[in-house]
């Protein structure tokens, strides 16, 4: 159930907010439409999704303070295994999704206080705090920049282990500096200048990485 609330959050978080389709929860969890119809009729009559037919889910506010708190599970994990445990960042989105599930919030308390109550993880993503508010984190598109912009890394996809890996080879982490040197919208291609290197990335992969404009 909490995974299942968690995508919701995350979907309709990535869409800009509104109601969540069967579909976009079927892929994203990689199961059946079949099966995702029939946990979303349990988790609207334990009241934690409102649902409507042809008109996708919403989490209630009961489901919301579950995501979140899921969520703040996961991304200390994460970061804790990163800073604590030295395991690479491309690694431990799947070992923080088997834990979330498992841990007591006194270990999330102590955690949260052996990392200084940290406002992100090491993707960039915003851990939720104690009291389910979550800071909010302004950047846009890497692909959205022109030749001659400059911005810095504020978050990436976490989901990928093989991008995470690629990304990391480049320096392309939160908190980095990059300047674009050129766009070509018809090869699909963007180039970059970080740590001092040159970088081209396809379009589709830029469009996943969001920055500050500085």
């Amino acid at each position: 159930m909490e995974d299942y609330l968690k995508a919701v959050h995350q979907i309709a978080e990535a869409e800009g907010g509104g109601p969540v389709s069967t579909q976009a929860l079927a892929d994203r969890l990689a199961i059946s439409t079949a099966s995702v119809t029939g946990m979303i009729k349990r988790l609207h009559a334990l009241d934690l999704v409102e649902h409507s037919p042809y008109h996708g889910v919403r989490l209630t506010v009961r489901g919301e303070a579950v995501a979140l708190e899921v969520l703040r599970h996961h991304r200390l994990l994460e970061l804790y295994l990163v800073e604590q445990l030295g395991m690479p960042w491309e690694d431990v989105h799947a070992e923080a999704d088997r834990l979330e599930h498992h841990i007591s919030e006194g270990l999330e308390d102590a955690i949260a206080a052996k990392l200084g109550q940290p406002a992100v993880d090491p993707h960039g993503d915003p851990i939720p705090r104690r009291d389910g508010t979550v800071l909010r984190v302004d950047a846009v598109p890497l692909a959205t920049l022109a030749a001659g912009d400059t911005a810095t890394v504020s978050r990436v996809p976490d989901r990928d282990p093989r991008l995470l890996q690629y990304l990391a080879e480049r320096g392309l982490v939160p908190g980095a500096a990059l300047a674009v040197t050129t766009l070509d919208d018809l090869a699909g291609v963007i180039s970059i200048r970080a740590c001092g290197r040159e970088h081209t990335l396809a379009l589709h992969t830029a469009a996943t990485i969001l920055v500050a404009p500085t």
